[in-house]
């Protein structure tokens, strides 16, 4: 009796050990990120993701809940930007300790702030299908550490209906064809710039980026710039600048300083001035706002050479990052991962968040994207580009700021010119290394 016991005891565990083999067989895989796989399996996993485009934000929580049906990963999405402090914000969460997982990074001096905490990307299988000269803001020691949002370029957005009642038949290239485009706007009782200079990015970032990137050689004179052989007062592109940053106020909007980037866009967009320097971003909202207004790219001259004038500056705007000590990186990698090469995220790209795209397998439809974007991709493809430099400057965001500063005081008339390039000096001359 006790022998048939345990005979019928080990021939239970036996068969019961095979049935859970069995079903341990069974199981499906978890799934790379772009394939599906069952909610249940990683419903414990969150990742935090902070970014600064405000512009998409309802459009990204979109493919983030696409993510999470497919995977059970949830993302937690926190924006700031659009006039926010995207950077002081991020430095004060790694200073408390509410790190994000995922978050944003504009490369060159931005990346050497943010260096020891970020992961290299360099095996992620999107770096091969990147575009020429988008791995070149997030490279550092032959690493690469960021993956590109996209494509973007800036200038003076304008509206065509506008143009056409002033009598404009001839786009300007140059300095003065645009100051002659200016007076005939006037004369029709038609603001010619709308200036969102409330904004400190948009005169530190993208305005006081023209005469770095007019130099004969941007990169020589920034490096230049740190061994003290060059300077940025007494220079006759940014004396030239200046002349440009003049006709904006004299021919723009009331209370520039009071106006903020949503106010100027929406201004714009509503018809209440001809021109606005911003960049293809504005597309979506341009369109919420007004979908029948007809509008395109002109550049920004600073002189009266047409052909080094006729040129966009277009570059990323920047990158997304993971924080290498996350406890949750892998995961973070394969969303990224899923973003550019699933069907789901490469339709947003395009369509949703209206982004030219900076990797070669994502094809864009300038008929999707606007006017704006196709002005860029055209500019691009004949050769007439600028480079984008501010994130090369000393200090990352800090020297950006201060320009900004001393262009709102010159355009409050606190400052001269003098007075404003030579701040632009010290700012420079107290943050380079």
């Amino acid at each position: 009796m006790k022998k048939f016991s345990l005979f019928g005891l080990v021939l239970m565990l036996l068969l019961a050990l095979a049935a859970g083999c069995a079903a341990k067989k069974e199981e499906p895989p978890t799934g790379a990120a772009g394939e599906s796989a069952k909610p249940a399996d990683k419903k414990n996993v969150t990742i935090k993701m902070f970014q600064f485009k405000v512009e998409i934000a309802d459009q990204l929580q979109k493919l983030v809940s696409e993510y999470e049906k497919q995977t059970g990963v949830k993302i937690v999405i926190e924006t700031v930007g659009g006039g926010a402090d995207y950077g002081a914000t991020l430095k004060a969460k790694f200073n408390s300790g509410d790190r994000p997982d995922i978050f944003n990074n504009g490369g060159n001096a931005d990346l050497d702030l943010w260096l020891e905490h970020l992961e290299d990307l360099t095996d992620q299988p999107w770096v091969s299908d990147m575009v020429n000269g988008a791995k070149d803001p997030m490279t550092k020691d032959g690493k690469l550490y960021g993956m590109p949002l996209n494509l973007e370029g800036y200038g003076f957005v304008y509206n065509k209906d506008l143009f056409a009642q002033a009598g404009i038949t001839e786009l300007p290239k140059t300095l003065s064809q645009l100051e002659e485009a200016a007076k005939k706007l006037e004369a029709k009782g038609i603001t010619a710039f709308e200036n969102g200079y409330g904004e400190w990015w948009v005169l530190g970032n993208h305005f006081v980026n023209i005469p770095f990137a007019q130099q004969a050689d941007p990169d020589k004179f920034i490096k230049d710039l740190n061994s003290g052989a060059a300077k940025i007062t007494g220079n006759p592109v940014f004396d030239n600048w200046v002349k440009l940053f003049d006709l904006t106020v004299k021919y723009g909007n009331k209370n520039p300083l009071q106006t903020d980037y949503n106010t100027q866009v929406t201004d714009f967009s509503t018809g209440k001035a001809a021109m606005m320097q911003q960049g293809n971003w504005t597309q979506v909202q341009i369109t919420k706002t007004n979908p029948n207004i007809k509008i395109g790219f002109l550049p920004m001259p600073i002189s009266d050479d047409a052909a080094a004038m006729n040129k966009l500056p277009v570059g990323v705007p920047n990158n997304w990052v993971i924080n290498k000590n996350s406890a949750v990186k892998e995961e973070a990698k394969k969303f990224l991962n899923w973003m550019v090469t699933s069907d789901i995220g490469k339709k947003y790209i395009t369509e949703e968040f209206k982004f030219i795209p900076a990797f070669k397998s994502i094809t864009a439809d300038e008929n999707i994207l606007g006017p704006l974007a196709a002005d860029i991709i055209k500019y691009s493809k004949d050769g007439n580009t600028l480079s984008w430099n501010w994130f090369k400057f000393p200090g990352g965001e800090s020297s950006s700021k201060k320009f900004g500063d001393a262009m709102q005081g010159y355009v409050g008339k606190q400052k001269t010119k003098e007075q404003m390039l030579d701040d632009f000096q010290k700012t420079w001359d107290s943050l380079k290394k």
